[in-house]
Order: C-alpha cells, then sequence, then structure tokens
C-alpha cells in the first residue's frame, strides 16, 4: 500500500515539475502559482499528495531562468509537505 502512494507520489512531482518548466518556456514567465498550471490547460486539476491525502504541496519560488526569453520569476518546483521518512528509500518525502 505504502509503496503504491511512493510510486503515485514520484508520478506526480514528475508531472507538475515538468509542467512548471513547459509553462515557463511557454509563456517566459513561471507560474505563480499551480493553479496558473490549472487555468494554462498544463495541468487537469492538482491533484492530492498522496501521503498527506490533502493538496498542500510545498511550492519553490526561484529567481533563476530557465530560459533567456524568461521574463517573470515564480514556482520552480514543487514537493511533498510531508516530512515522513520513507522506510524504502530513508529520505523524507519532501526532499523528492
Amino acid at each position: 500500500m505504502l509503496r503504491s502512494r511512493e510510486a503515485v507520489l514520484k508520478s506526480d512531482l514528475r508531472v507538475m515539475n515538468n509542467a512548471i518548466q513547459d509553462y515557463t518556456r511557454d509563456k517566459e514567465a513561471a507560474p505563480q502559482s499551480l493553479d496558473d498550471l490549472v487555468s494554462g490547460q498544463y495541468l487537469s486539476a492538482i491533484p492530492s499528495d498522496p501521503i498527506t491525502s490533502a493538496k498542500d504541496w510545498v511550492t519553490v519560488n526561484c529567481d533563476t531562468l530557465l530560459d533567456p526569453d524568461q521574463s517573470g520569476i515564480g514556482i520552480c518546483s514543487v514537493h511533498s509537505a510531508s516530512d515522513a521518512v520513507s522506510p524504502f528509500e530513508n529520505t523524507p518525502y519532501s526532499s523528492w
């Protein structure tokens, strides 16, 4: 059960982080919230974190530009809000 939730977490993080990069490159500005990814049709919906069972993702803002044409900074990655440690990988979910 936990292993499958971890697999979903990894998949969701990969999809959301890819959507952030795609949004940033296409719009030449980083999203200001995860909702921007939905309104821009990069995601159909913000998933719930399978570890916390909530939409409590932690976003990271960066001042690094992904592209030389990028004009605005904002969210550059997303992580789980859970500080629980994976018994399989021995790392906190929030570091994934």
